[in-house]
C-alpha cells in the first residue's frame, strides 16, 4: 500500500485531483451511492432546473459495465499519461496556466456538449490535453498498440479510430481533438507562427491561486515564448521575417 501511496504522491498536484476524481465520481455511480443519471448531462436540466453540478460531475463520470470498463481503463490512462506529461513537461512551473488550459478546453466541450445533446464528457477533455501534448511533441515517435510507431502528430487520430473501433463511436474523440487544436491555435500557433494577436491568456487572478514556481521534472516539450519585442536591425543570422518555431522535442514513448 506504501507503494501506491508513493506512487500517487508523485502524480503531479493537478493531475492527481483530476485524476482521483476521475476513479472516485464513476464509482460513486457504479455502487449506486448517487443515481447515475445525476452524473450525467441534460442541458435542459442544466437551463430550466439549473442543476449546474452536471457539466462538472458529467466531466468525471464513465459509466463501468462489462462493456465499457476496458475503454474506460485506456482513457484513465491516457489522462494520467498525457496530463502528466504536460504539467510536468511545457506546463512545468506554471500550474496557473495548465488550469487555464483545462478551464478552457471545458468550457468549449460543456458548449459542445450542450448544442450535441451529449451525456458524458471525460473522454473529450482527456482527448483535448493529449491532442495538446502531441503538438507540442508532434516529432516525438511513439509507440502504439501492436508495435506499431509513428509520430505523435498522428497520436491523437490513431487513437480515435482505435476507440471507434472499441466503443463504435468517434464524436468524443472528435471534439476533444478539435477543441485541442483551437487552445493551441489562439494561445501558440496564431499569435506566433501567423503574427496574429493573442487571444487567449491566463487570468491575473489565477497566479494569486497558482503561483508559478522553479524546479520540477522537465523535458517532455517546452511552449514556445511569446513574441518579444522587435530587435534593433542588425540582429543574428538565419534570416529575417518571421521563423518557424521548434514546439518541443517531447518524451520518447516506447523507445528505448
Amino acid at each position: 500500500m506504501s507503494d501506491i501511496g508513493d506512487w500517487f504522491k508523485s502524480i503531479p498536484l493537478i493531475t492527481r485531483y483530476w485524476f482521483a476524481a476521475s476513479i472516485v465520481v464513476p464509482f460513486i455511480g457504479k455502487l449506486g451511492l448517487v443515481d447515475f443519471r445525476n452524473l450525467m448531462l441534460f442541458p435542459e436540466l442544466v437551463l430550466s432546473r439549473f442543476h449546474l453540478w452536471r457539466p462538472v460531475t458529467a466531466t468525471l463520470y464513465f459509466p463501468i459495465t462489462p462493456n465499457t470498463g476496458f475503454l474506460y481503463m485506456v482513457n484513465l490512462y491516457f489522462l494520467y499519461h498525457y496530463s502528466t506529461r504536460l504539467e510536468t513537461g511545457a506546463f512545468d512551473g506554471r500550474p496557473a496556466d495548465y488550469v487555464f488550459m483545462l478551464f478552457f478546453n471545458w468550457i468549449c466541450i460543456v458548449i459542445t456538449g450542450m448544442l450535441m445533446n451529449m451525456r458524458l464528457l471525460m473522454i473529450p477533455l482527456i482527448m483535448s490535453v493529449l491532442y495538446v501534448w502531441a503538438q507540442f511533441n508532434k516529432d516525438t515517435i511513439v509507440s502504439f498498440w501492436f508495435g506499431t510507431r509513428f509520430k505523435a502528430h498522428y497520436l491523437p487520430w490513431v487513437i480515435l479510430v482505435f476507440n471507434f473501433i472499441i466503443g463504435g463511436s468517434f464524436v468524443n474523440e472528435l471534439t476533444g481533438n478539435l477543441v485541442g487544436h483551437l487552445y493551441f491555435f489562439l494561445m501558440f500557433k496564431y499569435p506566433m507562427d501567423l503574427g496574429g494577436r493573442a487571444f487567449l491568456s491566463t487570468p491575473e487572478f489565477l497566479y494569486r491561486f497558482f503561483p508559478n514556481r522553479r524546479g520540477g521534472v522537465s523535458g517532455f516539450g517546452v511552449p514556445p515564448s511569446r513574441p518579444a519585442a522587435p530587435e534593433q536591425a542588425g540582429g543574428g543570422g538565419g534570416g529575417g521575417g518571421r521563423g518557424r518555431y521548434n514546439w518541443g522535442q517531447g518524451f520518447r514513448l516506447g523507445g528505448e
